[in-house]
């Protein structure tokens, strides 16, 4: 599937005057986070705050890896699925998990001693102290886990995709898409303070203004009605090899971004 969108004012010009060489591409993770709605789900979106990265347009909840962050997993094969030796596996991993708990208080883990159960509501005084914590990277997910006799319940998040921000930008993202399902006994808050809005939105939803890497996204998960079916659908996901927006230049001069 291949296609392309016009470019704001600015950002087109930006790509039309870079020459190089790019900045390094950091590496985040960010989870699309699935609840059953009726015959089908919803999946949860918030809309950064003007003075963020993105400001002003509709992501899923994410952010930068912290390398120091490689809780213990239950799967064995996120070398292979994420496309990255076994330590940064595991921190992107982490981070998808972190991000989630940070900005919505929902936390994939359970019981040391009850391995397929996930903790209830995280919403009391204590937890909201710990999440804030982990926020200001005074306590670590790792740390968290210990603290609570849990341990990440990283089967609950399902790879899909991997994104690399074009080269042109100053600030660029190695980013890998996760699915996941929000555990039942658990609510999402507006906690991280990075949000101007929050939503849930059926995937079908086309008007908000999202980057295309958030589009397109949200346009697969679309294609499968059911949760199942998307859970299926991730088994053959490829989230181990990196799309990159190409830049094109059109006859008028502006510039197009064209997706892979």
């Amino acid at each position: 599937m291949t296609d392309s969108m016009s470019l704001p004012p600015a950002m087109s010009q930006r790509a039309r005057e870079f020459t190089g060489p790019p900045v390094p591409a950091r590496p985040a993770a960010t989870v699309v986070l699935l609840r059953p709605h009726d015959d089908t789900f919803q999946v949860y979106v918030l809309r950064r705050a003007a003075t963020m990265t993105f400001g002003g347009l509709y992501a899923f909840p994410g952010g930068a890896v912290d390398p120091s962050d490689r809780p213990t997993t239950i799967r064995t094969d996120w070398p292979d699925r994420l496309g990255v030796p076994p330590a940064e596996a595991h921190a992107v991993v982490g981070a998808a998990a972190r991000e989630l708990f940070e900005e919505t208080g929902v936390l994939l883990a359970g019981p040391r001693s009850e391995p397929d159960r996930t903790i209830a509501a995280t919403d009391s005084p204590e937890w909201e102290a710990d999440r804030a914590a982990v926020q200001a990277r005074t306590l670590s997910m790792t740390d968290l886990l210990a603290r609570h006799d849990l341990r990440l319940r990283d089967d609950l998040l399902l790879p899909w995709s991997r994104w690399i921000t074009p080269e042109f930008e100053p600030r660029r993202y190695d980013t890998w898409f996760f699915a996941a399902l929000l555990p039942e006994s658990q609510a999402t808050r507006d906690v991280s303070g990075e949000a101007s809005t929050t939503a849930w939105i059926p995937p079908t939803e086309t008007t908000l203004p999202m980057l295309p890497p958030t589009r397109r996204t949200l346009a697969e998960i679309a294609a499968h009605p059911t949760i199942p079916e998307v859970v299926a659908a991730s088994t053959h996901r490829d989230a181990a090899t990196p799309l990159t927006p190409r830049i094109v230049i059109t006859p008028d001069g502006k510039a197009q971004l064209q997706l892979p």
